[in-house]
């Protein structure tokens, strides 16, 4: 199955980086590469929001019995997993392909940014939606610009480190 996700994450990778020349004098090859991954992962959060918010839970609160879940909150609860494994996979195989970490760890550290995200995505949207009455899927959006520069920090510098990283010249 790794090798599948190579094969493919290199496709990506390749699709990618035709688009980067326009780029070169303002990025680096892995940041483009992180901003066209996040981007696509952004926009499939965005879409799975709004469908899960206005189609399947038709903006009605959530009784589990021993809580009640806004559907807002609802919504980024059930779009979670999907986009937390689309986005490791993409990070993974696609932009952080350097890192000599086990993927195990990768994942565990992916996991770690991912739930300081979520904490960051549930504050943001209890104090937007609920505190400010805003719109739930703007002010999503709005929350997406903070969470994608903690996540390409702690990316780069936590989950999918490399040696060079670590004050050990890479070759």
């Amino acid at each position: 199955m790794r090798s599948l996700f190579t094969r493919v994450g290199f496709w990506i990778q390749k699709v990618i980086d035709f688009f980067y020349p326009p780029f070169r004098k303002f990025m680096t090859p892995q940041l483009f590469r992180y901003g066209a991954c996040g981007a696509f992962n952004v926009v499939l959060d965005w879409v799975l929001y709004f469908l899960v918010y206005n189609f399947i839970l038709e903006y009605r609160i959530i009784d589990l019995g021993f809580i009640a879940l806004s559907p807002h909150i609802a919504s980024l609860i059930i779009i979670f997993p999907f986009t937390t494994l689309t986005g490791f996979l993409l990070q993974k195989y696609v932009t952080f392909t350097a890192s000599e970490l086990r993927g195990r760890t990768q994942l565990f550290r992916y996991i770690i940014v991912v739930f300081s995200n979520l904490a960051i995505n549930f504050i943001g949207l209890k104090l937007l939606v609920d505190g400010l009455d805003f719109y739930p899927t703007p002010s999503k959006m709005l929350i997406t610009i903070v969470t994608v520069i903690c996540s390409y920090i702690g990316q780069k510098k936590f989950t999918f480190k490399t040696s060079s990283q670590n004050g050990v010249e890479e070759i």
